[in-house]
């Protein structure tokens, strides 16, 4: 369904570690953003019961059944640069994203876009 590098998975724990709780990453895909679809990621304490979870490279992942579709085949992946680092998500399903890379569309869903 998500792959996320070795990269990012490490980037993720240490940003785990610093959450007092025992947390799991959440995934998922919101309307809203340019493109009328925005990726969000976060750290939650629970799951819901309709949550697909699945486990990569040691991380517990969570993943709602609305954004599931929409997100397969995403990677997720951590890059450092001269400019700092940040995650970086490639989703085969998206047809059109905007300049700041994170709203998107895909052919079956348009989303509600906002003006940027």
């Amino acid at each position: 369904m998500i792959t996320i590098t070795e990269a990012a998975a490490e980037r993720i724990k240490v940003m785990m570690a610093e959450e007092e709780d025992d947390v799991m990453l959440r995934v998922g895909v919101k309307g809203g953003g340019c493109s009328g679809l925005s990726y969000g990621m976060g750290f939650d304490a629970e799951a819901n019961d309709d949550d697909k979870q699945f486990s990569i490279h040691g991380l517990n992942v969570v993943v709602d059944t609305e954004s599931a579709p929409i997100l397969n085949g995403v990677v997720i992946d951590y890059k450092e640069n001269m400019m700092g680092g940040g995650f970086t998500i490639d989703n085969p399903n998206a047809i059109a994203s905007c300049g700041c890379g994170t709203s998107f569309r895909t052919a079956t869903n348009a989303g509600t876009p906002e003006d940027c």
